[in-house]
């Protein structure tokens, strides 16, 4: 049961309207779905439209933010909740700490990085939360093929490649991550288990 999403977005609104239109309904839909949202705490791009969609329907939303990255992504000032913390670091770990689960809209470097260590996190035992990609006019599609390669390969199992739920809507993707068990097994509790 999800109760409150981590979404990871960009703090730009990229170049088709799909991508705000994605952020406004994944807001809009976890305010009415009774989700709270969890986010970077930023008033710009994809993250604000997120952020003042949910808040418009009533939805509750935590933003956590970095002391100094308050003004350069501009914090919401009309959150439910406004965590400034010291470092990054304090922000992901503070956001992982928060959420049932994770969903990457589209963006650059930061959503990337973000998605992929939350996504780490969870191939190393540290959650066995979803971890979700709405894939907004087929975004995502350049790092899907990056990820089959890395299967292709042999630097990712395919257990660890199926952790990664992917869809274009969001009613599928939040019934996906509501439904999800982890396909991944732990070998420090197998070996514990012997």
């Amino acid at each position: 049961m999800l109760k409150r999403v981590c979404v990871f977005c960009g703090s730009s609104m990229g170049v088709r309207p799909e991508y705000r239109h994605a952020a406004v309904d994944l807001g809009a839909t976890c305010a009415g779905r009774g989700i709270e949202i969890v986010y970077g705490g930023g008033n710009v791009g994809l993250m604000g439209e997120l952020a003042d969609a949910a808040l418009a329907q009533g939805g509750r939303v935590v933003g956590v933010i970095p002391a100094s990255l308050v003004a350069r992504e501009v914090g919401h000032d009309r959150l439910t909740e406004l965590r400034v913390v010291r470092s990054m670091h304090e922000r992901k770990a503070a956001m992982a700490d928060l959420a049932d689960g994770f969903i990457a809209l589209p963006g650059g470097f930061g959503t990337l990085e973000e998605f992929c260590e939350i996504l780490t996190w969870a191939q190393l035992g540290f959650h066995r939360k979803p971890c979700g990609l709405l894939n907004v006019a087929g975004y995502f599609d350049p790092l899907l093929d990056l990820f089959d390669r890395a299967v292709a390969e042999g630097f990712v199992g395919e257990p660890q490649r199926q952790m990664v739920l992917v869809e274009r809507t969001i009613d599928e993707l939040l019934a996906r991550m509501g439904a999800y068990r982890s396909p991944v097994r732990e070998p420090w509790l197998d070996d514990q288990a012997r």
